[in-house]
């Protein structure tokens, strides 16, 4: 079945035969996610923003049986900071739905925090139960190697389902990390989380048109997604104002934002009124202060995509 968010309820459609598993490469979205890239690039030239800083995938899901993406350095593997979330709420219900892990409202109200306050404290309580593993005091070189082989499910789990570059088996830390968790770092390689832009774009799509895990569990996700995008709070790293402020009135908005004194990116699905949807990811490094690349670039794709209108600065 697909999935699809229409005036505040979901919609169900046909079969998902014409799915593929990755969506395909296109000429035509290339170009739009290239033009976000040369406008973003411009804007931000004196401020030292370079090529190499910036990644971005589009999927355009206006035809929901064959999702198309574009994309500039969409293959290239960047720390995610917390939009790893994403791959660990997808992770959750895949065991759940599995029978390896308990539907409970403990491990509810974490994937909650997780993705609607970014909570990292409710992260790595589902990281425990997704990987059998605790932080702690360190262990010894066998045990460490032991710890850290369960430490890779999830990674393994979204490489057994064809994803290239994904590495998520690290917990996002304030302060930290301490103890076992310092001591993998410095022993085994990668030593951190990576995703590219081209996966988090393919996930976000598996949830968007109700492949991932289920239909009823992808609707699940896409609510904790949600988000108002032209939210009033007076957080200025409100998850919603990552894109939102880019976006034409009447737009609507699912995301999963990341930052970090180094990084800032979002990963969203967008609805505008004219009837074009899509998926944007924009990962950005070394400018994490600058919260209107991601705006900048986010305008370029809703300005071309469909035809409407952005939202001015």
């Amino acid at each position: 079945m697909l999935l699809r968010f229409v005036s505040g309820s979901l919609v169900f459609f046909g079969a998902l035969s014409g799915i593929h598993a990755e969506p395909s490469p296109d000429p035509a979205l290339a170009a739009v996610a290239q033009r976000a890239a040369a406008a973003t690039l411009d804007q931000f030239r004196t401020a030292g923003l370079k090529a190499e800083q910036l990644a971005i995938t589009v999927i355009d899901l206006r035809d929901l049986t064959a999702p198309r993406r574009g994309s500039v350095r969409g293959d290239v593997m960047i720390y995610p900071a917390s939009v790893v979330k994403l791959f660990y709420l997808a992770a959750a219900h895949r065991w759940m739905e599995d029978g390896r892990l308990a539907d409970t409202a403990e491990v509810r109200r974490a994937m909650k925090d997780m993705i609607v306050d970014s909570s990292n404290d409710a992260t790595h309580y589902l990281i425990d139960l997704l990987t059998g593993t605790t932080s702690g005091p360190e262990l010894p070189d066998a045990e460490i190697k032991v710890w850290f082989e369960k430490r890779n499910a999830v990674t393994a789990y979204f490489t057994s389902l064809g994803y290239t570059g994904v590495l998520a088996h690290k917990k996002p830390w304030g302060d930290g990390p301490y103890g076992r968790e310092s001591q993998a770092i410095r022993m085994f390689e990668p030593r951190r989380n990576m995703l590219t832009t081209d996966a988090t774009a393919r996930l976000f799509t598996e949830i968007v048109t109700g492949r991932c895990v289920s239909v009823a569990r992808s609707a699940e996700m896409m609510a904790l997604l949600t988000r108002d995008p032209a939210t009033k709070s007076a957080d200025p790293d409100d998850q919603a104002k990552f894109t939102g402020p880019a976006l034409p009135p009447g737009a609507r908005l699912w995301s999963k934002a990341g930052w970090t004194s180094q990084t800032r990116h979002d990963a969203c699905y967008i609805e505008l009124p004219g009837g074009a949807r899509f998926v944007l990811v924009v990962f950005t490094t070394d400018h994490a202060n600058e919260r209107e690349i991601i705006r900048t670039a986010a305008r370029s794709v809703v300005a071309t995509m469909g035809g409407a209108k952005a939202a001015q600065p």
